[in-house]
């Protein structure tokens, strides 16, 4: 029998716990800063032409050479990269090149948008996977095939592709949804589904598998020996458990979708941070890159977090740890 854990012993590993997420997160903070910062540098093109108004600025030698002293250019590129950890430290996402703005509320402004975008593509995934999975599991061997075949061919599908076979269908030919992501309800349509529809095959083979697995399970072998229907064994306690992967994945699906929206928002002309982050990469305009990546990577860990609480939240046996 398992010895109890006491009151102390239980708090140090909440701090212990704690302090590891805590340092989890500057870890990837700072390692997407890096990353990003570094990566940006090798696009070839000057940083001072962006400032000035791109290469088509035709911009003078000598209006060049005072951008350059003024946002330190002229700099070793460590000097640079230990200035910009220095303000990224201070929560200062520094001043858009092309734009000549603050970042950080430049980053905030179209945050709003891809959150939407990305929770509404999550929830329908979701969705479809908790069908396909509970129908290919319950329905027999024809179902099983169709609904595992369903779901390979959903997640292989690429989102440019996907997004372009549905402006197609339901705005070409069929008329019913705008091509262009409007403010509008309907807009949100064609978008949802481009990010939904590849992550609903992935989550629905997880789930697939992990839902067969529960139906053999003891525990359901009891619940029916209790006279259970076999939609109360299904719903009430195999899909609970066969959930518990897909939960532990969400907080990377997530992060999936806000890349995703980088080709979405651009297909569609939707506003978001995914078109922001094109557009700086385009201009070279670090400071804008690095704080749409920066944001992106805290709403990461945010949703990280949040499904490591569901999942501790589903599984009773991963509170007492």
């Amino acid at each position: 029998m398992a010895e109890p854990v006491g009151p102390r012993r239980a708090a140090l590993r909440v701090i212990g716990r704690v302090a590891a997420r805590l340092g989890g997160a500057v870890f990837v903070l700072w390692a997407v800063a890096s990353i990003t910062f570094f990566a940006v540098r090798l696009i070839p093109g000057d940083p001072a032409q962006a400032v000035l108004g791109g290469p088509g600025s035709q911009a003078s030698p000598e209006a060049l050479a005072m951008v350059r002293n003024e946002y330190g250019f002229d700099q070793p590129v460590l000097v640079q990269y230990l200035a910009q950890l220095g303000r990224l430290a201070t929560g200062d996402l520094g001043r858009s090149y092309a734009l000549n703005q603050d970042v950080g509320p430049l980053v905030l402004s179209q945050l709003g948008g891809t959150l939407l975008l990305a929770v509404l593509a999550l929830a329908l995934a979701w969705l479809l996977a908790l069908a396909l999975a509970a129908w290919s599991t319950r329905g027999g061997t024809v179902a099983a095939r169709v609904g595992s075949g369903l779901e390979t061919v959903a997640a292989a599908l690429p989102h440019f592709w996907l997004a372009t076979s549905l402006i197609v269908v339901f705005s070409i030919w069929l008329g019913v949804f705008p091509p262009v992501s409007t403010g509008g309800a309907t807009g949100l349509v064609l978008p949802v589904l481009t990010l939904a529809i590849p992550l609903a095959g992935f989550l629905g083979q997880i789930m697939r598998e992990s839902l067969l697995l529960a139906l053999e399970s003891p525990f359901v072998l009891s619940a029916r020996s209790r006279g259970e229907s076999e939609r109360g064994v299904l719903w009430t306690h195999a899909l609970r458990h066969a959930s518990l992967p897909a939960i532990s994945l969400s907080g990377w699906a997530f992060g999936s979708l806000i890349s995703g929206a980088v080709v979405v928002e651009t297909i569609f002309a939707r506003p978001g941070l995914g078109r922001t982050l094109l557009n700086a990469v385009t201009l070279r305009d670090v400071p804008m890159v690095i704080g749409v990546v920066m944001i992106v990577a805290v709403v990461y860990i945010l949703m990280t977090l949040l499904t490591d609480a569901a999942t501790r939240l589903a599984d009773p046996r991963l509170r007492l740890s």
